[in-house]
């Protein structure tokens, strides 16, 4: 040990051990309880999944609920509340989107380009407004899957901390492929450029697999993501199956999974998403074909599928604006997506598959969230269990249950309020009137 480090230890214990001293003197502390906000709902699902109740009253404090009443308490109850009205309204959990891009805005060529000609805090600037415009669709938590130079992760702290709009962030760091795979930044540049881009996401082999999750683990993420396929968006003619090896992919996973981390694997063809399966992989983002290996597995396995079906809105919408949004070597992969969309979601509804929402807001537009919502119905789910995937299901997916997805004494007051019944219409929910996060009133439409 250097002399600094030990000077530096000395410090450390001398300040433990007047610490100790003055805890073993000091008077018991009285925390004081802030003070208390009543939310008065007309109808009120506070655990998607079962009956919702009729007029009640959620009790709020320190950022937590701490009661449901049935009725309309009023401030008598609780001298000095605030209350808010929500009595000709539905009340429900915040909403969770486990698959967002929150740097990302543009698509195709647009998209290629401003990772050329936009600076790094331009995108920080774009993530804080795709963050606001998330929150005040009334997606109070979300799973950031895929970080730009350290952007989402400074944007998950300031929005942990209430310092900016937005949604609490479980974010991945950069998310991570072979070379050439998905994940490879260096695709579509030509080779006097590609030894310049930043490609520490990519690996090659068990041993390159494992430093690359180790060097997000180091970076803070709090998930981890992988590509075992190709993708719609990649610049590169190589389809949509298996980009992996199993030692890989292994390699991958089971490093995370020695760091706590869950895994989200971005896969289309079912070669790429079996073999995610059978090494242990917790969620599949898309998951556009399935067999009957696949079902078998995700019923084996308990991992959940992450549909992302809103993904062909932003394509129709910006072909519609341009026929030449898409390079080449792209558009043939979206027109087969937009055909397919849905397939998978059919079999894996009947079948039980666990499914959680999930949009790829960044493909699709930010703040349009709900949109995918509309989309989950059309293709065998009920209004009821889409919005269990957006809550209770992508609660447990993200390892927050304890937290967020229900309104339950001691979880977060995440609570939001829309006009309607989306148990009948699941549309309304894309239109949201109340805004609640941690306590803290985001949007209240009078």
């Amino acid at each position: 040990m250097n002399r600094w480090m030990a000077s530096l230890g000395g410090v450390a214990l001398l300040g433990l051990g007047a610490a100790t001293a003055q805890a073993q003197t000091a008077p018991p502390v009285t925390v004081e309880q802030g003070p208390v906000t009543l939310i008065q709902a007309g109808r009120l699902l506070d655990r998607p999944g079962q009956a919702p109740r009729g007029p009640s009253t959620v009790v709020v404090r320190d950022g937590r609920v701490v009661e449901i009443r049935d009725g309309f308490v009023d401030a008598a109850a609780f001298p000095g509340a605030t209350i808010i009205d929500q009595r000709d309204r539905f009340v429900l959990p915040g909403l969770i989107d486990s698959h967002v891009h929150l740097v990302s805005d543009l698509g195709g060529q647009a998209g290629f380009l401003s990772g050329i000609t936009e600076n790094l805090p331009t995108h920080a600037y774009r993530a804080a407004e795709n963050a606001r415009k998330t929150l005040m669709a009334g997606f109070t938590t979300v799973r950031n899957l895929g970080d730009d130079g350290g952007v989402t992760m400074a944007l998950r702290d300031a929005t942990a901390a209430h310092s900016l709009p937005g949604p609490r962030i479980v974010d991945s760091g950069n998310s991570i492929s072979t070379t050439s795979g998905h994940m490879d930044g260096r695709l579509g540049f030509n080779d006097e450029l590609r030894d310049d881009i930043p490609h520490d996401n990519v690996c090659n082999g068990p041993e390159s697999c494992r430093e690359a999750v180790r060097v997000q683990v180091g970076r803070g993420a709090n998930v981890i993501k992988i590509a075992t396929t190709g993708g719609v968006n990649s610049r590169i003619g190589a389809g949509l199956g298996a980009q992996m090896f199993e030692d890989e992919a292994r390699a991958l996973i089971d490093t995370a999974h020695l760091y706590g981390l869950k895994v989200a694997v971005h896969a289309h063809g079912a070669d790429g998403i079996n073999l995610a399966l059978r090494m242990g992989a917790d969620s599949i983002e898309h998951g556009t074909i399935f067999d009957d290996e696949t079902i078998r597995l995700f019923r084996q396995s308990g991992a959940y599928y992450v549909p992302t079906l809103s993904t062909v809105n932003g394509y129709i919408e910006r072909l519609a604006a341009d026929p030449n949004a898409y390079s080449p070597e792209v558009l043939p992969k979206i027109r087969w997506r937009i055909s397919i969309t849905g397939q998978s979601l059919q079999r894996a509804v009947p079948a039980g598959v666990k499914i959680a929402f999930g949009t790829d807001a960044g493909v699709s537009k930010h703040g349009r969230n709900a949109d995918e919502f509309a989309l989950m119905v059309q293709h065998g789910m009920t209004p009821m269990g889409a919005i269990q995937a957006a809550t209770v299901n992508a609660a447990d997916l993200l390892g927050l249950s304890s937290e967020i997805g229900t309104l339950e004494p001691g979880k977060r007051a995440d609570i939001v309020a829309v006009d309607g019944d989306p148990l009948t219409d699941v549309t309304v929910l894309t239109s949201m009137d109340f805004v609640m996060r941690d306590g803290r009133v985001y949007r209240d439409e009078e």
